[in-house]
Formats: structure tokens, sequence, C-alpha cells
């Protein structure tokens, strides 16, 4: 059985959902794939804050009502993202970066000691045997240029955890017109067929 992991971060629903959707459609059909769908627009987490920092420094035995509750979402997330083999990742570019709701996804699951320890050497990560696919859909052209901050950013922070295998689907352009939207958008489900193809 392959458990995969789809999480979603576009608050207009609209083309990285769509590339996801299409993932999960396809991988759906496979046998021995199991799909765990996350929407982190609906679930609507909070920014980081202090106290929930905080309270994951405190042992579990001893953590106070406020802190079992802070500290649960972050253990929920790690522990369904240890569950799983692969995690599929839909995103859309905001202004040159990701999505806040998939950088709080991110505060939650990069927690030192949990999923990376720090060493003499700097940081290792504690995920093993795990691969990430990312559906990264753009308005305009940033990839391979000095523009695209995004992909090195998502790559260093699942690569900080362990996961170093990485595929990156783009679909780019999609706000210069409608035949580059549907060309693109073609290219990148035909992509995602060839990566379901690997589950």
């Amino acid at each position: 059985m392959t458990r995969v992991l789809v999480l979603t971060s576009s608050i207009l629903g609209g083309n990285s959902q769509a590339l996801a959707d299409h993932f999960s459609a396809l991988a759906g059909e496979r046998d021995g794939v199991e799909i765990t769908r996350r929407d982190l627009v609906a679930d609507d987490m909070p920014h980081l804050g202090l106290a929930e920092l905080a309270s994951w420094q405190v042992a579990p035995e001893e953590r106070d009502a406020e802190q079992r509750e802070l500290a649960a979402r972050s253990d929920a997330l790690i522990e369904e993202l240890l569950a799983h083999d692969v995690v599929v990742l839909g995103v859309p570019m905001y202004n040159l970066g990701v999505p806040s709701q998939m950088k709080a996804w991110f505060d939650r699951v990069l927690r030192a000691g949990v999923t990376f320890r720090y060493t003499e050497n700097g940081p290792v990560g504690l995920i093993e045997g795990k691969r990430a696919i990312l559906l990264a859909a753009r308005g305009g052209e940033y990839a391979g240029s000095e523009l695209d901050s995004q992909t090195p950013h998502l790559t260093h922070m699942l690569g900080l955890m362990g996961i170093g295998e990485v595929d990156t689907v783009f679909a780019e352009g999609l706000n210069m017109g409608e035949a580059k939207h549907d060309a693109a958008m073609s290219e990148a489900r035909q992509a995602i067929a060839g990566l379901v193809e690997r589950l």
C-alpha cells in the first residue's frame, strides 16, 4: 500500500487545486494507493505564535491544558505526515512566495528534535523513505529564473526534514492568455500522469 498525502493551499480554489484534484483522481484509480486530502485553507490554521512554540518545549506529561491543546495541532500534523509515503503539495504562487497557509503547515511539521535535529555539522532530517511532489501553478513564468524563490524554499524545507526526493510539475503563464493557460495545464496533467505511474 502506498499512502499519499495531498495538501492544497489555494485561497481561490484555482489552478493548483485543479492539478491536485487531477493527481488525486488518477492516483485514486490505482490499486494499492490510498489518498488523504488536507485543505490548508479550510483548516484555517493561525500563524505560529510564541505560546504554541513554547508548548513544544514542555515534556508531554508536564503540559497544562492549554499547552496540550496547542501542541496537539503540531503533533497531529506530524503524525499524519509520518503515516504517508508521498506528500503532494498543490501550490499557487502568491507574491513570489508560498501561501501563508502552507507556511503555517510547515511551521508545525518542521520541529527540531522531532522531524530534524541539529548536529555539529548542521541540521539532519529525521524523516526517511518519503518523497514529495510539488504541483506549482503560476500566473507568470518564473521556473529557472531568480524570481522563483518558491521552489528552492519548498525544496529546502522538505529537505530539512529528510525528504530529499522531490519532483516538480510546473503550470506557468496561466494568466498570459487562454491559449497559454490551456497548453500549460494540459502539459502539467501529462506530467502528473507520468508521476502517478511511479507510485
